[in-house]
């Protein structure tokens, strides 16, 4: 099975500019270190990343949480959700937000909980 990085990092560079989103916000909106977004994005570093962390970085550039997963195994990346017609409910947009950011959070307990597994791997 081959793993196209490069790929993933036109896909992430397009979809940034797109959003317009510099590295540090996508690494904020995504939990995930400057430095893995920096090296994903140029591409030049490429190694085996945790799925946890491409599902957050899949979410935080709006898209369905296993594309970029798609894109590194040359895979069409999964249709997003339909865009929800616009509500009545003022409550729901602020709970869509809320529900992403969610996301979020579980995504970057994920990467941390890995970080510490494997330093508790590498004590042992």
């Amino acid at each position: 099975m081959t793993e196209d990085w490069s790929a993933v990092a036109e896909a992430m560079n397009a979809r940034a500019a797109e959003l317009a989103l510099k590295q540090k916000e996508l690494a904020t909106r995504s939990g995930v270190s400057l430095a893995i977004v920096r090296e994903m994005q140029q591409g030049k570093i490429q190694r085996r990343r945790n799925p946890r962390t491409l599902e957050a970085l899949s979410i935080a550039l709006d898209w369905h949480p296993q594309h970029l997963s798609a894109v590194l195994q040359g895979k069409p990346p999964p249709e997003t959700e339909p865009a929800e017609p616009a509500a009545t409910d003022p409550l729901v947009p602020l709970l869509n937000t809320i529900i992403r950011e969610l996301r979020g959070l579980r995504a970057q307990v994920g990467t941390l909980t890995s970080r510490i597994d494997e330093e508790s791997r590498r004590k042992d």
